[in-house]
C-alpha cells in the first residue's frame, strides 16, 4: 500500500474530529440548559425550545436533539471507516468495514431470506442509531432510547415496512391473511396487528428507561448510605466512598450490555415482522402471472 499522504492525514483527522463533535455539542447544551438543583433527579427530557405551530406548538427536546448528534456522528463515523478504500482490502480498517458489511448481510438473509438481502444497509442502520443512542448515557446525556416518541417513531417505520410488504402481493392477499388460520380469529389478527409497534416501542423504551431508572435509584441509596455509615469520620465521612464500584458496573449492564441487546433484539423483530407478513410465494406467483400476460400481449 502507498504510504498515506499528508491530505489523507489531515481529512482523517477531520473526519474524527467531527464525529466527536456531535457528543462534545450534546454535553455543552446539557450544562448550559439543565437548571441547578440539589440532589439526585429523575426527570425526562430537557425542553430547549417550542415553534408555534397552528393546532400546537412543536416541541424541541433533549432527545430529539440528541438523536440528530448521534446520527450525526454515526455519518461521520462512516465517512471515516469508508475513507480511502481500495478494490482490495490493504488496512485494518478496510477489513473491519468489510467485516461489518459481511455480518450485516448474514444477519439479513439469515433472518430474511436471500430476497431481502437489499434491507442489510438498513438492519445495520437500525442497530447502529439505537446502540449508540443507548451509549449515549456514558457521557452523561440523555439517551434518545429513554424517550418514547423516538422509539415510537422507529417502530412506526417498521409498521409501514410490514405493511407495504404485506401489500405487494395485492390488497385483495392483505386482507385475506387476516383470517388466517380461521376467519373468526380476524378481529384478534386485526388487534395483533396494531399492537405490533406499540409493543416493539415499549419493549425498547421500558428497558432502557428502567435500566437508567434503577442505576440513579441505587447510586442515591448507596450516597445515602455512605453518610449514614461514614458520616462520623472526618473528612472521610463527606465523600460517598460506597459509591464507588458497584454503580460502575450497573452501567456496564444497564447501559452497554442492555443497549446494545435491546438494538439487536429491536432488529431482529424487525427483520422477523416484515420477512413474516410478505407472501413471497404468492408474490412470485402473481410476478410469473404478470410476466406471462405481457408475453402473450407482446406475441399477439
Amino acid at each position: 500500500m502507498k504510504e498515506k499522504t499528508t491530505a489523507f492525514r489531515v481529512v482523517d483527522a477531520l473526519l474524527l474530529c467531527l464525529t466527536i463533535l456531535p457528543i462534545v455539542c450534546g454535553m455543552v447544551l446539557k450544562i448550559l440548559f439543565t437548571p441547578p438543583a440539589e440532589g439526585i433527579q429523575i426527570t425526562g427530557a430537557l425542553i430547549y425550545f417550542e415553534v408555534p405551530m397552528p393546532v400546537q406548538n412543536l416541541v424541541i427536546t433533549e432527545a430529539q436533539v440528541n438523536a440528530w448528534l448521534v446520527m450525526a456522528a454515526i455519518l461521520f463515523l462512516c465517512l471515516y471507516l469508508t475513507h480511502g478504500l481500495q478494490v482490495k482490502a490493504q488496512t485494518k480498517r478496510q477489513i473491519f468495514v468489510e467485516w461489518i458489511v459481511e455480518k450485516s448481510e448474514q444477519l439479513t438473509t439469515g433472518n430474511m431470506g436471500d430476497y431481502f438481502l437489499g434491507f442489510s444497509p438498513f438492519v445495520a442502520a437500525i442497530l447502529a442509531l439505537s446502540a449508540f443512542s443507548s451509549l449515549l448515557s456514558l457521557f452523561g446525556l440523555y439517551a434518545p432510547t429513554s424517550d418514547i416518541n423516538v422509539v415510537a417513531g422507529w417502530a412506526i417505520l417498521t409498521f409501514i415496512l410490514i405493511t407495504y410488504y404485506k401489500f405487494k402481493a395485492g390488497p385483495v392477499q392483505y386482507l385475506k391473511s387476516f383470517g388466517d388460520p380461521v376467519p373468526f380469529l380476524a378481529p384478534l389478527n386485526i388487534i395483533s396487528e396494531v399492537a405490533t409497534p406499540v409493543s416493539m416501542a415499549f419493549r425498547h423504551y421500558g428497558n432502557i428507561l428502567s435500566g437508567s431508572v434503577i442505576s440513579v435509584l441505587i447510586a442515591a441509596g448507596l450516597q445515602g448510605l455512605s453518610a449514614m455509615v461514614l458520616g462520623w469520620i472526618p473528612v472521610v465521612g463527606e465523600i460517598p466512598l460506597l459509591q464507588i464500584g458497584l454503580p460502575g458496573v450497573l452501567s456496564i449492564y444497564f447501559d452497554v450490555f442492555s443497549g446494545v441487546l435491546q438494538a439487536y433484539i429491536f432488529a431482529m423483530l424487525t427483520m422477523l415482522y416484515v420477512s413474516g407478513g410478505f407472501p413471497l410465494e404468492k408474490y412470485m406467483a402473481k410476478k410469473a402471472k404478470r410476466q406471462a400476460r405481457k408475453q402473450a400481449k407482446a406475441v399477439q
